[in-house]
């Protein structure tokens, strides 16, 4: 009897081993391939990979150093990530999933010239200002917000304007198209 009492519980054990087993291995590899998410994530947010596409580095980053965003009396300024890429959750990630269409058009030299760029550039910048009017300036409103705007250090007309955009459910890229970026000339 002592042997066969034995015996099931080595049986038990065994049963109950395995799918434990199995869901330490399913635990750590899940774990492994967010860490490699976030990682690639991080790493692709750099304003070094932003720029590292000539088209990005003759383009629209010499717009972008001559921008507020970059230069400003109060020496804050914006990453690409900052302004294009959601800050955290599912969105962020979606967005980032988007982004691999940009890498598809590096490498089939879509906008490989300074002509070829600005030929995409009204397409581009429409995709971006309907991403942007779609979120709500989710990424402008990450630094900026009516709360906080100063209004009484605003200029009359940026008053007014800041005003009726509140009441009237407007958003940043509303207005603010070009603000780092050069205008498609077709707008």
């Amino acid at each position: 009897m002592p042997d066969l009492k034995i015996r099931e519980s080595r049986n038990n054990s065994h049963r109950l081993g395995r799918p434990l087993t199995v869901l330490t291995l399913c635990f750590f590899c899940t774990l492994g391939a967010y860490t490699a998410l976030q990682t690639t994530i991080e790493a692709t947010n750099s304003m070094s990979f932003c720029i590292s596409c000539h088209e990005m580095r003759e383009t629209v980053y010499l717009e972008y150093k001559e921008s507020t965003h970059s230069a400003n009396h109060s020496g804050v300024t914006t990453t690409c990530a900052d302004c294009h890429v959601p800050k955290s959750g599912i969105a962020k990630i979606a967005r980032k999933i988007g982004a691999a269409k940009d890498l598809y058009h590096h490498f089939i030299g879509t906008i490989e010239s300074k002509d070829k760029f600005e030929s995409h550039r009204l397409k581009l910048a429409e995709s971006v200002w309907s991403y942007m009017k779609a979120s709500d300036s989710r990424e402008c409103r990450a630094c900026h917000s009516f709360d906080k705007l100063d209004l009484a250090e605003q200029d009359k007309s940026a008053r007014k304007k800041h005003l009726r955009a509140e009441d009237s459910g407007e958003t940043c890229i509303d207005c603010h198209k070009g603000i780092a970026h050069e205008l498609p000339d077709q707008v």
